[in-house]
């Protein structure tokens, strides 16, 4: 990995394939490693930019629209990518920019847990579990303590995530998208695009719930993970890697 101010890359530029990763609320883009890793032993050359606010960017206008439109030049010059990937508020930034992708390009849009529909209620009480994660800074065995499954590797990139947020990003996050509405955006995916969204289990954190899905849209495929938290990219790489487009083996 290689790091820039606002993104990290993995493998070869002059690979044949490209992959985009965008992360979720407090975390960066080095927090897309694990992943990362297994596309690129794909072929693929991968980049994560940096999200507004974090990993210390600064930013005032906090709205998903705006967060997409700051990644406009990651597709300058026609670039395109075979898949892109969004977590979280990464997977709701990621919706915001599908009326954006080239359409000469057929994309893979892998959206990881997303949190489509907020209430007024819930909203405050995410806001507040943001900023007490920002307050406690938990370092890498606390995270562990608290996700056994996730690896020291990534509880450490969780924890230097978090440091490199500021209370007013979270604020402003959830102040500027108000109502926090985006499942609409998924009811017109363009021909050139397929959707697949990965929920996790809302018994174990999970925020993308079922019932905010719509439902009979073309391109879309919706798969609910039992067992699995929101942290699916830490908890079942499996899970993410299965929907990727591979070549086939030839015999």
């Amino acid at each position: 990995m290689y790091k820039s101010i606002s993104a990290s890359y993995w493998g070869s530029p002059t690979a044949s394939r490209r992959a985009l990763l965008i992360h979720g609320l407090t975390m960066s883009s080095q927090s897309w490693e694990g992943l990362a890793q297994l596309l690129v032993a794909e072929g693929f050359f991968v980049v994560a930019p940096n999200l507004l606010g974090h990993a210390w960017r600064r930013g005032t206008d906090y709205r998903a629209s705006t967060l997409a439109e700051d990644l406009r030049p990651y597709f300058a010059m026609d670039t395109s990518y075979d898949v892109i990937i969004g977590h979280s508020l990464g997977g709701v930034v990621t919706l915001s920019l599908l009326p954006f992708l080239p359409k000469t390009k057929e994309t893979t849009v892998i959206l990881v847990d997303p949190p489509l529909e907020i209430s007024a209620e819930k909203r405050e009480k995410r806001k507040q579990w943001f900023l007490k994660e920002i307050a406690d800074g938990k370092n890498a065995d606390e995270h562990m303590a608290e996700h056994p499954a996730w690896s020291r590797g990534d509880s450490m990139l969780r924890a230097l995530g978090v440091f490199m947020c500021e209370r007013t990003v979270v604020e402003g996050i959830y102040e500027h998208n108000r109502p926090w509405s985006f499942s609409g955006l998924l009811k017109n995916i363009p021909p050139h695009l397929k959707v697949a969204l990965l929920a996790s289990d809302p018994e174990h954190g999970g925020v993308c719930h079922l019932e905010h899905i719509p439902r009979d849209v073309a391109r879309l495929t919706t798969k609910l993970f039992t067992g699995i938290g929101h942290w699916m990219q830490y908890e079942c790489l499996d899970a993410i890697m299965d929907e990727v487009p591979l070549p086939r083996a030839k015999f």
